[in-house]
């Protein structure tokens, strides 16, 4: 990518220079220049009175002035299924939910992305979950996600058909696509947004985010340009029942011959390690700086095998080095929401909050009467946590008499 200034038609008036807040343009002998400062943003391009500068990749397909179209003529929700190992990702199920609600609320399609090698058998999966239509891209390029095949593809989809409204998961995947996409279609993007919904009157989306450190939840729209766009953290939504009786159209796009993918996967190295699926878990027992070390991250761990449950924990023991950071609940960690959450030794900062307040049932243990865990506990046990979990240990073991004690919960 780079920032082409035609030195023909430049007047040299600055308004590029301005309208940078890199400070990567400067005016020398009456002409506009480019320094290594640029990152290609395209802010200059819209400043430029004169349309003396334009913005190129490599293949010359982008223009200086970027391509308008009215707002009207952009319908429907779609939802890009992330794939992982030719299986589709549970945050494509729990955004279809949500996907869903958008979608009847302003009476359009809700409508499905759906990119790889040989994976039409994966759209009726799409469908029970509450699609309308499957667009689906095939092709050998696409079994293995990489940002300049999948990008291409997924833009000249968007160009093509003209969704309103684009939800994407905030994996690695994502979050590596969703900027890289909407650099491309020159419209907005809110990141790890919490809460969805429509204001009918403008059929604007509200999306909501933790901002300021979680301190604040800001409520961002994109008024002036479409697709509006947004990635959700995994846990956050949702997934609707299935019905897989539910059938849909399925949308094929010949996936552009001409892309240039400087990426080669030459090999997938599977790392073996005991799997942690906070997202999934219906009971998460955590431990925050109170656990005193790895020592106390045992005895959550006793607790959660005789419950069935996972352990989580907040990013203060993670940074202490006390339990790896797959564990860590909270809003630079995974979002949860299980039917109980048991929060020991965890003060009850804002962001940890943030990861799993949507809890159905909250137990806090915590020797600070006043943690702010406290008051969105639906049960608060003042106490050394080592003095009670011992003490609900040995009375699991009394009631289940050796049997599963998670019959107990």
């Amino acid at each position: 990518m780079a920032v082409i200034i035609e030195i023909t038609q430049c007047t040299g008036c600055a308004a590029c220079q301005a309208g940078c807040t890199f400070g990567a343009i400067e005016i020398d002998g009456g002409i506009a220049v480019i320094t290594d400062k640029c990152i290609c943003c395209g802010a200059c391009v819209e400043e430029c009175p004169v349309q003396a500068i334009r913005l190129e990749n490599e293949d010359n397909l982008i223009t200086p002035a970027k391509e308008k179209f009215p707002l009207e003529a952009y319908q429907g929700v779609w939802v890009f299924a992330e794939l992982r190992h030719g299986a589709i990702m549970n945050i494509a199920l729990e955004l279809l939910g949500e996907g869903r609600k958008l979608a009847d609320t302003l009476g359009v399609e809700l409508g499905a992305v759906l990119i790889g090698d040989k994976v039409e058998p994966l759209a009726q999966d799409l469908f029970a979950y509450g699609a309308d239509v499957v667009y689906l891209v095939e092709n050998a390029e696409l079994e293995n996600y990489r940002t300049e095949s999948y990008c291409a593809a997924m833009e000249k989809l968007i160009k093509t058909y003209k969704p309103e409204i684009l939800l994407i998961g905030a994996t690695n995947i994502g979050r590596d696509l969703g900027p890289r996409l909407a650099g491309r279609v020159h419209t907005g993007l809110t990141a790890d947004c919490t809460v969805l919904d429509i204001d009918t009157e403008k059929r604007l989306l509200n999306q909501t985010r933790p901002a300021f450190g979680g301190n604040i939840m800001a409520t961002i729209i994109c008024p002036d340009t479409r697709p509006q766009m947004a990635t959700v953290r995994p846990g956050v939504m949702k997934k609707a029942t299935p019905d897989f009786n539910r059938t849909g159209k399925i949308v094929k796009a010949f996936y552009p011959p001409d892309i240039k993918v400087r990426t080669i996967v030459r090999d997938i190295v599977k790392e073996a390690r005991k799997i942690v699926n906070l997202e999934e878990a219906q009971i998460i027992i955590s431990g925050g700086r109170g656990v005193g070390g790895p020592e106390g991250f045992k005895l959550l761990e006793q607790v959660a095998d005789s419950i069935g449950a996972t352990v989580g924990a907040s990013r203060g023991a993670v940074d202490s080095g006390w339990i790896p950071s797959n564990h860590q609940v909270g809003q630079t960690g995974k979002t949860v929401h299980p039917k109980l959450y048991l929060a020991c030794g965890i003060s009850g900062a804002i962001q940890h909050l943030a990861g799993m307040q949507h809890s159905s049932v909250i137990v806090a243990i915590n020797k600070n009467p006043n943690a702010p865990i406290f008051k969105i506990a639906d049960y608060g046990i003042v106490g050394d946590l080592f003095k009670v979990l011992p003490a609900l240990l040995d009375t699991l073991k009394e009631i289940n008499n050796g049997s599963n004690p998670s019959s107990a919960i």
